[in-house]
């Protein structure tokens, strides 16, 4: 390993004018933190798509390494709970948004932002789950609490040809729910169906404007999308049951009523996968190691290498990415 490594730096003129570049940093231009990690895998979320592209302010200090998670090999460690040459995953936590990201050789962090390699998981299978499929765990952890069980009735999932909706839905196939896929790429049939879908919908019956009541349909579900979609979601939710709110792909709006909440006693239940305690990360990544159904993640996953990362940012902002894409590191280093 060199002194010096490859970094993807996002920057920004007096114009406020965003460039993105592919340079070389050392570990002298890392921020603060007091473990430093050698990035051997990361992955393109929805997010990086949108940092990158700067389709949406994801990032919000300028000269910045994108990329919002990563998993590696600890090479120094002030922290008590890590040492040299201990596996690690980091979501979240600001990286790439207010602190340097996954897309460079290497990155320092505060340790309390690291949880462990979940045994028999190799760093490309965590990226292959990454920050969509932690998020997705996340929400299927916050139905259940909710006591939205397998008998309760369908589940739906938006977005569902994408890296939330993807893990998702084999997740939850995997726990005995009878899922109900909505995706606008109907050539993902099969696939959808591989990973456990029972149904397909087209986005179409969701995404216009919703009705303040429509028929039930679901009990419950995963909504990546937001916007109409979310709306028309909650509208069909039957009585008692809850949606778990984790994206925005359409919008930001949520342009509904409160007659689902009032009349139906349906329940919206925010996820928030950056700031989320470390208990409950600890929570979805023990749940992942069990409840995923691992040969399913070679289905999910396209494998790049680091110097493909701006196309395939660009990709998932056109919707042109099917699953998860894990990026191999090495080239980094």
């Amino acid at each position: 390993m060199t002194d010096r490594f490859k970094a993807i730096l996002i920057s920004r003129d007096e114009e406020k004018r965003q460039s993105v570049a592919v340079t070389e940093l050392t570990e002298a231009d890392l921020m603060d933190g007091d473990v430093t990690i050698a990035v051997e895998a990361s992955t393109v979320n929805y997010k990086d798509g949108l940092a990158i592209t700067g389709k949406s302010p994801v990032v919000r200090r300028f000269p910045l390494v994108p990329g919002i998670d990563f998993a590696g090999t600890v090479l120094s460690s002030s922290h008590p709970d890590w040492k040299a040459g201990d596996k690690v995953i980091l979501n979240g936590w600001g990286t790439g948004e207010t602190h340097h990201g996954a897309y460079a050789g290497r990155s320092r962090v505060k340790g309390d932002w690291l949880v462990p390699l979940p045994a028999g998981m190799s760093v490309f299978d965590a990226m292959s789950v990454g920050t969509a499929g932690y998020t997705a765990m996340l929400s299927v952890m916050a139905l259940e609490r909710h006591g939205i069980t397998p008998d309760r009735g369908p589940i739906v999932v938006t977005g569902a040809a994408g890296g939330v909706g993807s893990v998702a839905i084999a997740i939850l196939s995997k726990l005995g729910y009878h899922v109900i896929a909505s995706t606008g790429r109907v050539s993902e049939e099969a696939y959808l169906k591989e990973l456990g879908a029972a149904e397909i919908i087209s986005r179409d019956e969701l995404s216009g404007p919703a009705k303040p009541l429509a028929k039930e349909r679901w009990a419950g579900g995963v909504d990546a999308v937001g916007s109409h979609t979310l709306a028309n979601v909650l509208s069909m939710t039957s009585y008692g049951g809850a949606i778990a709110a984790c994206g925005l792909a359409q919008g930001m709006d949520l342009p509904t009523s409160v007659a689902p909440f009032i009349l139906r006693g349906v329940s919206l239940l925010g996820i928030d996968s950056v700031m989320a305690p470390k208990a409950l990360r600890l929570e979805a990544w023990k749940r992942i190691g069990t409840d995923l159904d691992h040969a399913k993640l070679s289905a999910i996953s396209t494998r790049i290498g680091f110097d493909g990362i701006i196309d395939a940012a660009k990709a998932i902002i056109d919707g042109r990415i099917r699953g998860r894409v894990v990026i191999d590191m090495a080239d980094a280093k």
